[in-house]
């Protein structure tokens, strides 16, 4: 191990944390400083972001039509672009849908509300310019909290507070960080990589992904500003924290995630050891030092220029390449189904008598917003415009923040990725988060009104 190992995994290690994890003020709150990036490559692009994505697409689906019915040797050698295009029929289908979508909410085509400020403008005017540039700079920058030691120092060292309560090792806690403070899609994307480099198990995986992937602290303000209760946001926050807590705390212990197997992406099922080599035990900051060797060693194994940047490369090529089409798909007919359809009120009904019984005000209106959030978090948030009760918003706030998976988003990120959660359980384990967080909230929300 060269002797610049540990000086390489302090300065790399806090530069990703600078990056990705170190909240500083803005205008409307607080921010990251790779998501102030994010604003300011939207701010230089401007109008030109929209024509990128929808090439981006068109590429996505004719790679993909080009790999799978002519197979050309060009494509076939690398093994990069055949994970990137040869993949199943129904992502395929998924990818066509999405280059048609893209196409005619462009150029305003077909049905009107296809090309919707609030359908399918939706996706491709706000939420994939986003995800765009948030996907580039989380592509490049990630490395440096995955390669140069943080998550090995941190895996000894809050791994006996990650695991009795959350059944997570301790490198878990920088995935959860990252998303609180930054963004929930790059903590998806983190985990998936970490899924993918045989540091979590399946189940593992599919508990931080569905668990610790939370919004940001920005989107909560601008959810909490949506339904006019911005002199409440300490309250409304302080909920969400106490709610998101529990249902963490419970989530991995029920199905479907905890019928989730302990095997690794290589298909190994032996848990990796936890507990500190008996080489450091008796010692002073055992921990400490068995952490900081092993980061040591970690950042030791990541010295090339070429290869920081090679990787960042094609990790940002299969993001956009792989996982815009499925937010955009999917994204866009869950919208199209809330905003133009009755079925999310219909799936809401039968929380109505649950919300009387609780004493909830206007628990009619407020059940049809409580599954919408399925299809897009923000939902929830403008479908509670016309309900008077300012409790009722505040809780129909606080739930779509703690419902955590939305198809528009998050959700579409999860689904694209290798972590082992199928649409079915996605919203089975939605329902399960609304059921156990939304008296928690309830409760709260009697205390402050």
């Amino acid at each position: 191990m060269s002797n610049r190992s540990p000086l390489a995994f302090i300065v790399f290690s806090l530069i990703g944390v600078a990056l990705f994890m170190t909240p500083i003020p803005v205008e409307d709150g607080f921010t990251i400083p790779v998501a102030v990036l994010s604003d300011l490559m939207q701010d230089v692009l401007g109008a030109a972001i929209q024509p990128i994505i929808v090439i981006l697409i068109w590429i996505s689906f004719l790679g993909t039509l080009i790999q799978k019915g002519f197979r050309p040797h060009a494509l076939d050698q690398y093994e990069f672009a055949r994970s990137l295009f040869d993949v199943s029929l129904f992502w395929f289908v998924v990818r066509l849908v999405a280059a048609v979508l893209t196409v005619l909410v462009y150029f305003e085509l077909g049905p009107a509300f296809l090309w919707d400020p609030f359908v399918g403008g939706l996706l491709l005017d706000d939420l994939l310019p986003t995800l765009f540039t948030i996907f580039f700079f989380a592509g490049f920058f990630l490395p440096l909290l995955l390669n140069f030691g943080l998550l090995e120092f941190f895996s000894g060292l809050l791994t006996k507070v990650m695991r009795p309560l959350f059944t997570l090792p301790g490198r878990s806690s920088i995935d959860s960080l990252t998303s609180w403070l930054g963004d929930g899609t790059v903590g998806v994307i983190l985990t998936n990589k970490q899924y993918e480099d045989g540091h979590y198990t399946q189940r593992e995986a599919a508990v931080i992904g569905t668990t610790f992937s939370v919004v940001s602290i920005t989107f909560a303000l601008v959810v909490i500003a949506q339904v006019e209760l911005e002199h409440m946001f300490l309250q409304f926050y302080g909920t969400v924290i106490i709610a998101g807590f529990i249902t963490a705390l419970i989530m991995p212990r029920i199905p479907p995630l905890s019928w989730k197997k302990d095997i690794y992406y290589d298909g190994t099922a032996q848990l990796k050891d936890e507990s500190v080599p008996e080489a450091y035990r008796g010692k002073s900051f055992a921990v400490v030092r068995y952490g900081f060797d092993e980061a040591a060693k970690r950042a030791a194994q990541n010295s090339s220029v070429k290869a920081f940047f090679t990787q960042g490369a094609k990790t940002v090529g299969d993001l956009w390449l792989a996982v815009t089409p499925v937010v955009m798909a999917f994204g866009t007919i869950a919208v199209i189904i809330a905003e133009e359809t009755a079925f999310f009120t219909w799936l809401g009904a039968p929380f109505v008598p649950l919300l009387q019984l609780m004493a909830v005000p206007e628990a009619a209106e407020a059940s049809a917003t409580l599954l919408v959030g399925f299809a897009d978090m923000f939902l929830p948030a403008i479908f509670a415009a016309g309900i008077e009760s300012e409790m009722t918003r505040f809780i129909i706030a606080s739930v779509s923040v703690t419902q955590l998976i939305f198809l528009s988003e998050v959700g579409g990120v999860l689904l694209a990725s290798k972590i082992p959660v199928s649409f079915g359980a996605m919203f089975v384990i939605f329902l399960q988060r609304t059921l156990i967080s939304l008296p928690i909230i309830v409760g709260i929300a009697h205390l402050l009104f």
